[in-house]
């Protein structure tokens, strides 16, 4: 999920008044200083902003395969990304009445793949993120969120962001693993043979150099024009030149640009299956990973996009905060029972807000754009891992420029356990491996400063349980 440039609005807003109408009265436009036309104008800003999530989600999800060796249909995936990321911003709108929309998180939709997936069933994997959703919506109310220290959960969030950069640059094929018979310690390459070659490469870098270039500008909607552009280059060299292979997906213009919805993978899932395949232990542990993965993300999100519409209160609260995190909860859950991945609340809603948005309203707009999306299946499937995946790149570096100067770099208790999670997902290819490794040494530093006190009980026992994980095998228990 990558930061959108807002958009001036016009003129002053008008001053809160008595509402209108029932519709008026129900998303409190006026209450907000809003009007209709806002809304709707920053619903069609935020759905547009965000539209990138249809053709990447698909894509890092597509390319992995279970245990069985089972790929996931990329039409399937189409659909289900887009029916869930259209009911929880329609659900966000009607209950949270705030000008948030939700669609497949990026980074818990890598854990899913490359995690999960591969240890058991796909079932399996989306009953786990399942699961997440349920504790998430138990959680609302606990505070879970800042038992974790401000700068540990930011490393977390860098971790995930420079994961998903380096799923884009092997996606991609800018990045390779140099094969076992080369005979060497160094486990990655430059493109091929340690150089770039061939057509989609290029492909590529020019989406990479397209994709930063609008975001330098500040264009609205910059990922999904890039993706769009780069997908029409694609589709130009694709015709004119021999090109061996684009990998998944051909660019090709579909024969009928709309079809049916294929709903084949909605509830598809297998809640406790999971465990059976990896035990109990490890299956707590992947649960918590999604969950994770998606909450503390959700939170900053919530509040950054909350604080911009200027829907605090004078004390800095946001009133009503439970119902949003509760429907995050719900939508969660509803991303692993359609097979797209934790669903979650997505920062690009700040375009709407630059053009006005301050209610659910908004919502509703962008979730019903989403519906329509829905019959649109063909254009999305046409799109080339290389014109998507620079997306991966940019997210990744706005989510680091975003968290890094908030760690608290002069405390080394939480700055190393921040610094060891952020580093330890794209160097073990494992987001599970980074909160482990981050919770261990965050709880070992401040017993060592004798600040224990200082810790949450629950973080001692999380980062027990991880100690034990990772030594299930010298212990014979795995």
């Amino acid at each position: 999920m990558s930061p959108t440039a807002t958009v001036s609005v016009d003129a002053q807003p008008p001053s809160p008044g008595q509402p209108h109408n029932r519709l008026d009265r129900y998303f409190k436009i006026s209450e907000r200083r809003s009007t209709v036309a806002r809304e709707i104008r920053g619903g069609f800003a935020t759905f547009f902003a965000m539209a990138y999530i249809i053709v990447l989600n698909p894509i890092i999800l597509g390319s992995a395969k279970d245990m069985y060796g089972h790929q996931l249909d990329g039409g399937q995936l189409v659909t289900a990304t887009v029916l869930t990321a259209a009911f929880s911003t329609l659900l966000m709108g009607v209950i949270g009445n705030v000008p948030i929309a939700l669609a497949a998180g990026l980074g818990v939709n890598t854990v899913v793949a490359l995690q999960l997936a591969p240890r058991m069933s796909w079932p399996d994997a989306m009953g786990m993120v399942v699961l997440a959703g349920f504790v998430v919506m138990l959680l609302v109310a606990t505070g879970l969120r800042e038992r974790v220290p401000r700068s540990l959960r930011k490393g977390i969030a860098i971790g995930i962001g420079l994961f998903i950069m380096l799923i884009g640059l092997v996606d991609a094929g800018f990045v390779s693993r140099i094969p076992d018979v080369a005979q060497t310690t160094v486990p990655i390459q430059l493109g091929t043979g340690g150089h770039l070659d061939g057509w989609p490469v290029l492909v590529f870098a020019l989406g990479v150099l397209l994709t930063l270039a609008l975001i330098i500008r500040k264009v609205p909607g910059a990922i999904l024009i890039s993706i769009v552009a780069m997908t029409g280059v694609a589709m130009i060299i694709d015709a004119v030149a021999t090109v061996p292979s684009w990998g998944l997906t051909t660019p090709e213009w579909p024969g009928n640009p709309v079809a049916s919805p294929d709903f084949g993978l909605v509830g598809e899932v297998s809640l406790f299956g999971g465990f059976g395949k990896v035990g109990y232990l490890t299956g707590t542990l992947f649960v918590f990973t999604v969950l994770l993965s998606c909450f503390f993300d959700a939170m900053g999100t919530i509040l950054g996009v909350g604080d911009e519409a200027k829907l605090m209160d004078r004390n800095g609260n946001f009133p009503g905060i439970n119902k949003v995190l509760f429907v995050d909860g719900i939508a969660v859950a509803s991303g692993g029972a359609t097979s797209s991945s934790a669903t979650t609340c997505f920062v690009e809603s700040t375009a709407g807000v630059g053009e006005g948005a301050r209610t659910g309203l908004a919502s509703v707009v962008t979730g019903a754009l989403f519906s329509v999306a829905l019959f649109l299946t063909p254009l999305a499937t046409m799109v080339p891992s290389q014109a998507a995946t620079p997306a991966l790149l940019a997210v990744g570096f706005l989510i680091l420029a975003g968290s890094v100067r908030d760690i608290d770099w002069d405390d080394f208790t939480v700055a190393v356990p921040a610094f060891l999670a952020m580093v330890m997902m794209p160097f073990t290819y494992s987001i599970t491996n980074g909160i482990g490794i981050g919770f261990i040494a965050f709880s070992v530093l401040r017993l060592a400063a004798g600040r224990g006190r200082e810790v949450p009980i629950a973080m001692y026992v999380v980062s027990a349980v991880f100690v034990f994980y990772y030594a299930m095998p010298a212990l014979g228990l795995t």
